[in-house]
């Protein structure tokens, strides 16, 4: 299993929670089997998103879309994206 994993602050997260489940990258078309979407405790302006796919290049491709996403969008509703790409070496 592949893990993509996005953070960033959001400017509100109510705003950037309505972005995200509008779904401009098409998770699904894009492999992502699931998610989830993570908030520190003491920063409600802070996400982490994990999205699982099957393969490196799915995930590659995704970040890609996402990368391009973010040009439109960063400064308003994200601020200094960062992404790092997964491999599940062990599972308890």
């Amino acid at each position: 299993m592949i893990t993509l994993r996005i953070e960033h602050p959001v400017a509100d997260y109510h705003s950037w929670k309505v972005a995200f489940y509008n779904d401009p990258v098409d998770r699904k078309g894009s492999g992502v089997r699931r998610y989830y979407v993570f908030q520190p405790l003491d920063d409600p302006n802070y996400v982490i998103i994990d999205l699982e796919l099957d393969t490196t290049d799915a995930a590659d491709a995704l970040l890609q879309k996402l990368r391009n996403l973010w040009k439109s969008v960063e400064g308003k509703i994200i601020f200094n994206p960062k992404a790092t790409i997964l491999k599940l070496m062990l599972n308890g």
